[in-house]
């Protein structure tokens, strides 16, 4: 029918920033994500987890900052 789209679910708001942090630490570590992403191996999955585990750091980080940021302009 015409005006009617088909609704994208929605994304977590920093699944983009966590893609591109994996991404980035994959990079810097010499390697392609989609390249890992389509192996099935030992070290694959090592690299994967260590690219991971950066990006929930960091996002933990800017979420700590993101509510502190907050508290200090009065706002929960």
């Amino acid at each position: 029918m015409p005006g009617i789209r088909a609704e994208q679910p929605a994304e977590e708001p920093l699944a983009g920033l966590e893609r591109d942090l994996i991404r980035g630490w994959v990079e810097a570590a010499g390697h392609r994500l989609d390249d890992l992403l389509a192996r099935n191996d030992d070290e694959a999955r090592r690299i994967l987890t260590e690219a991971s585990r950066h990006a929930s750091e960091r996002l933990a980080e800017v979420e700590t900052r993101a509510h502190y940021v907050h508290e200090l302009h009065g706002r929960d």
